[in-house]
């Protein structure tokens, strides 16, 4: 039930690479909080969690993932933990690209990982306000359906999303990135090119 609430504890404290997180333990979120966290500020705490809360644990959400990625057609991609912070979580563009286009189809996804900042009341009761890693978001010139930033040292800053530009579908898949901010350029460079092409046509 997404009303049910959940709490960070500290078992959702990452130890191996040391992930900043504003989620105290303690902090008591209603598990649409924690999703919402997740999808939009790419909130560690919150996934993991969200993975420790479900029926049979961290073990039984990776097969859940797992399985979801099988039924999805995702057959280069593996899943060992919720966070993404693992480097033994691999995927391949192709399967990010039917990732994106299947939550796509769900508003609750779309509205998620699409806002633009959000409000929670954390463990130590101060309100803190969570933006969303995609930059685009705010800009009125994106039409974005779906959005997820990541980073790890393995794989680079990353971005997967779905935008309309002219009147379709684009899925954008950027892996390894250099910088923070070059995935953002990356993206409207992308999008800049594609409708200079329609333009010429």
């Amino acid at each position: 039930p997404l009303d049910e609430v959940l709490e960070i504890t500290s078992d959702d404290i990452d130890r191996v690479r040391h992930a900043p997180s504003r989620l105290s333990v303690g902090t008591k979120l209603t598990r649409a909080d924690m999703l919402h966290l997740a999808l939009m500020s790419s909130e560690n705490r919150a996934a993991n969690a969200l993975g420790r809360h479900y029926p049979g644990g961290l073990p039984a959400f990776a097969r859940a993932m797992n399985n979801k990625a099988r039924t999805l057609g995702m057959y280069d991609t593996h899943f060992v933990e919720p966070t993404g912070l693992s480097s033994a979580n691999v995927s391949s563009p192709r399967d990010l690209v039917r990732l994106i286009r299947a939550t796509a189809q769900r508003p609750l996804i779309h509205r998620y990982s699409t806002g633009d900042e959000y409000q929670v009341r954390v463990g130590n009761g101060r309100v803190e306000t969570f933006r969303n890693t995609n930059l685009l978001v705010r800009k009125d010139d994106w039409d974005i359906r779906v959005s997820k930033t990541g980073y790890i040292n393995e794989a680079g800053e990353c971005l997967v999303m779905l935008t309309r530009v002219n009147g379709r579908d684009l899925a954008i898949v950027l892996l390894n990135s250099q910088g923070k901010l070059s995935r953002i350029g990356d993206a409207v460079r992308l999008r800049d090119m594609l409708q200079k092409q329609v333009a010429m046509m």
